[in-house]
């Protein structure tokens, strides 16, 4: 064959086909994890997927009653002013969870499901259950008795509403393993079931200021809500997501359960001391010290804490795909460009340079390598159940044809004129691995 170098394996060396044989270091690390056994993966099944389909079905129609029912309460001017408002919150929350999402985003059909579970489900059951409580009230008391507003607060909405978003995300770990890999995911989840439901909560708080208080009242409302607190809900529902992550990192469905609880006490407890710091102080000084002493430090550590989950699958990622190099699948410039957000940023930029769809294709293959690498996690910590195998080996020959088509041809005439400094500086195979000298043959770990 030509030795002229295609990256993803080296000179004097075959081509990795769809089963190469792992080269072995004199003190292999991985050895009883070899890269690739020339597995049969059984056909995969497409449940998920249908499931999806049908829960977002189902969920559209229920997010339509839910609007139905804030409709004859509020009307429907309300309805609307107060949802264009709600708006509002809704896109600084999403634009964060993408951001956070970006170094191996969810399935959008998935996201959906969330947002319409957070939406619509958790609202739905969430007013379900508190009429359900203040009848039951009622009755036992022959009328004369009824939920206080500290009981309401403090104790039933900080459980039910935590529960019913926190069922969105355990409902997701069940049916879509696949993908969901680790904290990350687990946040990102969350985090999407409760900015829907704060954009229908805050439909209806700010439904209800409008018709009390005028324009006066909802800006006050959506100051409050809006602007000071937007991720409040966020912050509550992550604890189980991100909980739920650390459980699809073990064996097995049980673990889900357990861990589900156990992420469900920290939601239930911030829940709770956010309703009930308006109960302990007075006034909008109050609200502002409270905020200042509690919110901002939880703030800070939620931000601290997404940091060190986003740099841990960085560090997963390269370990993984180190792997593969050592068996010719990837260059090692690959390998540091796939696994540092500075060094994506870069082969984006050269894969823009070069015109037609290459940064398209540059995003896809950035994608395509970083899913292998957690599948291959999954292989490696026997949760190949779950589809491990089967998406290794998609994912493997997606990567090879995403290189393919980055590869298929230089770049244009006027993006090689205008980038001709750029180039000069540092070339592609500095960036994501393009040609380069000759290597005797692939690294060992």
């Amino acid at each position: 064959m030509s030795q002229h170098y295609q990256p993803g394996y080296y000179p004097q060396q075959a081509e990795p086909a769809f089963a190469p044989q792992l080269q072995q270091a004199e003190n292999p690390v991985y050895a009883e994890h070899a890269v690739w056994s020339a597995p049969t993966p059984p056909a995969q099944k497409s449940t998920g997927l249908v499931l999806s389909i049908i829960g977002i079905s189902v969920l559209g129609f229920v997010f339509l009653a839910v609007l139905a029912y804030v409709a004859i309460g509020l009307g429907p001017f309300a309805l609307v002013v107060c949802g264009l408002v709600a708006l509002i919150p809704l896109a600084v929350v999403i634009l964060t969870i993408t951001w956070i999402d970006r170094w191996e985003p969810e399935p959008r059909g998935a996201l959906w499901f969330a947002f319409l579970w957070g939406a619509a489900a958790s609202v739905a059951i969430a007013l379900l259950v508190g009429l359900g409580i203040q009848l039951a009230v009622y009755y036992a008391t022959q009328g004369q008795g009824g939920v206080g507003d500290f009981f309401s607060a403090v104790i039933q909405a900080p459980l039910v509403e935590e529960s019913a978003k926190g069922l969105g995300v355990l409902i997701l770990f069940f049916v879509l393993r696949r993908h969901f890999d680790g904290p990350i995911d687990g946040l990102v989840y969350g985090a999407t079931v409760a900015a829907g439901f704060a954009f229908t909560e805050n439909i209806l708080y700010f439904g209800s200021s409008l018709i009390e208080s005028g324009g006066i009242g909802l800006g006050f409302t959506f100051f409050l809500r809006g602007i000071m607190s937007p991720f409040a809900h966020v912050m509550f529902t992550a604890c189980t997501g991100v909980a739920l992550g650390f459980a699809s990192q073990k064996k097995g469905w049980l673990p889900g359960i357990g861990f589900f609880f156990i992420g469900l006490v920290p939601a239930v407890l911030l829940h709770a001391l956010w309703n009930g710091s308006s109960f302990i102080v007075e006034g909008l000084g109050g609200f502002f010290l409270v905020y200042a002493i509690v919110q901002v430090p939880l703030f800070a550590l939620a931000i601290v804490a997404v940091v060190f989950l986003r740099k841990r699958e960085a560090a997963l990622t390269r370990v993984r795909l180190e792997e593969y190099a050592s068996a010719g699948w990837f260059t090692p410039e690959e390998v540091s460009m796939l696994s540092t957000g500075a060094g994506r940023r870069q082969a984006r930029a050269w894969a823009a340079a070069q015109g037609g769809d290459k940064g398209r294709v540059m995003r896809r293959f950035t994608q395509d390598a970083t899913r292998l690498a957690f599948a291959r996690q999954r292989v490696v910590t026997g949760r190949d159940g779950i589809g491990g195998q089967r998406d290794e080996a998609d994912l493997l020959q997606a990567v090879t044809a995403d290189r393919a088509s980055l590869l298929a041809s230089g770049p244009s005439p006027s993006a090689l004129a205008q980038q001709q400094p750029y180039q000069q500086q540092q070339q592609p195979s500095e960036q994501y691995g393009g040609p380069h000298e000759p290597r005797q043959g692939p690294p060992v770990i």
